[in-house]
């Protein structure tokens, strides 16, 4: 049996989570994608990842993706969008921060971009906006933790 795409990038995730010290209890959030879970029932981790294999590394954002987000920030006591940018690194941004690139006025297809030169951290832009600062490579799952 193959492993899907999906498998791997979001056992990356978990994978670095579990294994900072805390104890965490892994659900799956109910929703039609296999990439939204939720962190010892009050924190939820929406996982999106790109193959590509060099910066910048972009993310689309259905319609549909961005209702579920929605739907698991009401729900949980704080959510992250979490961007596995291949082998390079991921970005954790949490729900209030992700409203600065991505509004609440959802288009069909939104999309969120990450690069970053070799020794630096993360800029990140989206259809809406771009942040002020850039986002380190130690972020996750460092700011996760600290919510449980």
């Amino acid at each position: 049996m193959s492993i899907n795409d999906y498998e791997f990038f979001n056992g990356v995730v978990l994978n670095k989570l579990i294994r900072k010290g805390k104890p965490v209890k892994i659900d799956i959030f109910p929703s039609s994608s296999n990439n939204a879970f939720t962190i010892n029932d009050k924190i939820g981790l929406y996982i999106k990842y790109s193959k590509k294999l060099v910066s910048p590394w972009r993310f689309g954002f259905q319609r549909e993706h961005q209702d579920e987000f929605k739907i698991m920030s009401d729900l949980c006591k704080m959510s992250f969008l979490i961007l596995v940018c291949n082998k390079d690194g991921i970005v954790c941004i949490n729900n209030k921060t992700l409203k600065t690139i991505l509004d609440d006025k959802y288009e069909d297809v939104e999309w969120i971009s990450a690069s970053r030169l070799k020794r630096e951290s993360y800029a990140i832009k989206g259809s809406d906006g771009k942040l002020k600062f850039k986002i380190n490579l130690n972020d996750f799952p460092k700011h996760i933790i600290r919510e449980l």
